[in-house]
């Protein structure tokens, strides 16, 4: 995962509990406030059948969609820090091999997987490579056996995987 990103994530988080806590208070002042303007209205003026003006407005509005922004933001945040590890680009590091000991095919070969990310089924290699079943086939053998790779049966096909 990219470092920068969740460096951004922790911000985003820190900002959002900040943000919640704020309006946290504010929403307690507020609701505070309204019992006081409800008590002394109703205190006054009960008898008119008037609405009250501490449940007229549009605060409850307000309040509500800064505190969905403010979980929005939290879990952006949460996401930045732990689950976009998955959809990261993972550069798989590769064991070291002499490719000067590698003849020209065995090369291409090892060059075709690696840029497929280290993994390639045997079938596609045959097709971009041009070379018969039988000749990829014993060029792998050699690979296997030098452990520069590995095969593994899937279905009806092999999947070579770099060391």
């Amino acid at each position: 995962m990219n470092p920068n990103l969740k460096i951004i994530g922790i911000a985003v988080v820190v900002f959002s509990l900040l943000l919640l806590l704020t309006l946290s208070f504010v929403k307690t002042k507020l609701d505070a406030q309204a019992v006081l303007v409800c008590e002394a209205y109703h205190a006054e003026y009960k008898a008119r059948g008037e609405e009250c003006p501490g449940h007229s407005g549009d605060t409850s509005w307000l309040l509500t969609t800064a505190f969905g922004f403010s979980f929005l933001l939290l879990g952006t945040g949460l996401y930045l820090i732990f689950l976009s590890k998955a959809s990261g680009i993972v550069k798989k590091e590769f064991k070291e091999i002499n490719l000067e000991k590698l003849n020209a095919e065995e090369k291409s070969i090892y060059e075709k997987i690696k840029a497929k990310g280290g993994s390639m089924y045997q079938s596609d290699l045959i097709k971009e490579t041009g070379l018969t079943k039988v000749k990829i086939t014993r060029i792998l053998d050699k690979m296997e056996m030098d452990g520069i790779l590995e095969r593994k049966r899937r279905g009806m096909t092999n999947i070579i995987v770099l060391q």
